[in-house]
């Protein structure tokens, strides 16, 4: 799994990691730096579909400092994935259309760079956590040549891979980390799953970490694990998360602020704290309400009516 020695040395790639390193300080202690971390404004997505459009994200704002944790709430299908894959330009240009909106990273815009400069802010700037890891990994290569595709893609200055991802895979608490780079994802459980992919994200110590459903098909108890591994993480190296979830049990352990969404709109957003305690949106109180609680029984969910949305 380490570099091999009959490689010969990549000077431009060398060069252009240098430049972006600068960039990067540049941006950690210029002017450029006043402000959000990472900020979405008026965010708008659509599908197309022949002659018709769609729109499924409408008009989207937040923003996330460092070292803070964002979660962006919502069932399925309200528009908080397709939000975290415009971030870095990730949805595919057909059929998703970026209608209008900013988004900026450091004060950059990011939806006007090329897509060179793309590249060097995916993974080493704003890394991800794909839900279900059990279909994020490719079930015919080793954990170990996974790793090392992302560390030599994104971490170019890195000298020795192998030790690199060893100290990766012992972050995140897989224990016995060498013999497990020989590891097929099929040999691991959920959550070792789910701890390689977290480990693949921080392999250049991004400063934006997007969790999209990080503990789906997971146990309560791998579940507790794995966000507790993402608050010790952020504390450590500083970084803002945003945690995409439907589950208000977990943003009330964990989240620092939450955006409530719903059909593509944020419906309420605020600091956590004051959301739980007094929600004033009835998709929002019809979430939190959904939550269970130990000795609770009950036969019917929270539900909300049509005229209570106003659509």
């Amino acid at each position: 799994m380490g570099e091999d020695p009959a490689r010969k040395p990549d000077y431009d790639a060398e060069v252009g990691a240098f430049c972006w390193f600068i960039w990067r300080e540049v941006l950690t202690t210029g002017a450029m730096s006043e402000g959000p971390l990472l900020a979405v404004e008026d965010l708008r997505v659509c599908f197309r579909s022949g002659s018709e459009e769609t729109e499924v994200v409408r008009g989207v704002s937040w923003s996330l400092d460092a070292g803070e944790i964002l979660a962006v709430v919502g069932e399925s299908g309200s528009g908080k994935s397709v939000t975290a894959l415009a971030l870095t330009r990730l949805l595919p240009p057909a059929p998703a259309c970026v209608l209008a909106g900013k988004i900026f990273y450091r004060g950059e815009e990011v939806l006007g760079l090329p897509e060179k400069a793309l590249r060097r802010l995916r993974g080493k700037e704003i890394a991800y956590v794909f839900q279900e890891p059990g279909t994020s990994l490719n079930p015919v290569y080793t954990v170990g040549f996974q790793l090392a595709e992302a560390i030599r893609r994104h971490c170019r200055a890195v000298r020795d891979v192998k030790n690199r991802m060893v100290e990766l895979l012992e972050e995140v608490g897989i224990h016995e980390a060498a013999s497990r780079l020989e590891s097929y994802p099929h040999e691991l459980s959920g959550g070792m799953q789910q701890r390689v992919m977290i480990a693949m994200a921080l392999a250049c110590e991004p400063r934006v970490l997007v969790a999209d459903e990080p503990t789906t098909a997971l146990d309560v108890t791998v579940q507790k694990q794995i966000m507790d591994l993402l608050a010790r993480l952020r504390r450590e190296h500083g970084m803002g998360i945003v945690l995409i979830t439907h589950n208000f049990g977990v943003v009330a352990n964990f989240a620092d602020k939450v955006a409530v969404m719903f059909r593509g709109e944020i419906v309420e957003r605020g600091p956590t704290a004051k959301i739980l305690a007094a929600p004033q949106h009835p998709y929002t109180r019809a979430l939190i309400g959904c939550i269970p609680r130990l000795g609770q029984r009950r036969e019917r969910l929270v539900s909300i009516d049509r005229a209570e949305v106003g659509r």
